[in-house]
């Protein structure tokens, strides 16, 4: 039984529309392990994203996130 941090996470992302740059927000919801939790909130914040929701999960990775 792993703890995980299942977060919710906006990221600018930059796409490239006829020319002009338009930034545009990505929302993103993603579990990540406990040991990794550290390292993955210093990548959103250096791309310049905000955390909006963080929960601890437990449980197999996977399931009850509705990804397949």
């Amino acid at each position: 039984m792993s703890r995980l941090f299942k977060i919710t996470a906006l990221v600018p992302s930059q796409t490239r529309i006829r020319t002009q740059r338009e930034l545009q927000n990505t929302y993103f919801t993603k579990l990540v392990p406990y040991e990794n939790w550290f390292r993955e909130q210093q990548r959103i914040q250096k791309a310049g994203g905000k955390i909006i929701k963080v929960q601890l999960v437990t449980g197999k990775q996977g399931t009850n996130t509705g990804l397949l």
